[in-house]
């Protein structure tokens, strides 16, 4: 790794999460950075730029979260400091990859590195995903109640993470389809769904 281009990285580009909602804060960007680093030891890639891709692929949350991968990706490639480290070739790879991270994307990633963040960015554990579902969920529908938040929360996960669902995987390397199923079943559980989505629920309203 790049000393210079990690200190330029902590200091201008991993404090922006700090003020995204709390599913995409300072934590998130930093388990994207160490998973998609562990999932690039099994390639032959630039161990640079798939640091920096994790570390910009929510930056586009600034403008809100529709085209934030689109964002992102524009932010990245304005970023004149990183053509102190990268070529404008490499700059290109790392905003497609950037754009292609998002679990609702209408094509597969077009590169390895895409790839990389993409399964890096699903951080598929049961409890986590449903904390970060009712996070996001108060931050954006907070007038819904309790019995509203967890109608949501349920329809995102059948929509995103049950069979049939839009999230796919991509490295053969990753744990995530173990967690994935691990996570269905849970889905398939409603008693212990509800369990966990009340313990986030309290554990978010008792915190604000």
């Amino acid at each position: 790794m790049n000393r210079e281009l990690e200190q330029y990285i902590e200091r201008e580009i991993i404090p922006r999460y700090a003020h995204f909602d709390a599913a995409h804060r300072t934590d998130h960007v930093r388990t994207v950075i160490a998973q998609s680093l562990g999932l690039a030891a099994h390639y032959d890639v630039d161990a640079d730029m798939v640091y920096t891709i994790a570390a910009y692929h929510d930056t586009g949350l600034v403008n809100g979260r529709e085209q934030h991968h689109i964002d992102a990706g524009r932010i990245l490639a304005a970023d004149a400091e990183l053509r102190r480290w990268f070529t404008e070739e490499q700059i290109a790879v790392m905003r497609d990859a950037v754009e292609d991270h998002r679990a609702s994307s209408d094509h597969e990633p077009r590169t390895i590195y895409g790839r990389i963040v993409a399964e890096a960015d699903r951080v598929i554990d049961p409890v986590t995903i449903i904390r970060r579902t009712v996070q996001y969920g108060l931050a954006h529908y907070p007038e819904l109640d309790r019995e509203a938040q967890y109608d949501r929360c349920l329809a995102h996960l059948h929509e995103k993470y049950a069979e049939g669902g839009y999230l796919k995987l991509w490295i053969a390397e990753s744990e995530n389809a173990r967690r994935l199923e691990e996570l269905r079943s849970v889905i398939r559980n409603p008693q212990r769904l509800r369990t966990i989505f009340d313990t986030a629920f309290d554990a978010e309203t008792t915190a604000k």
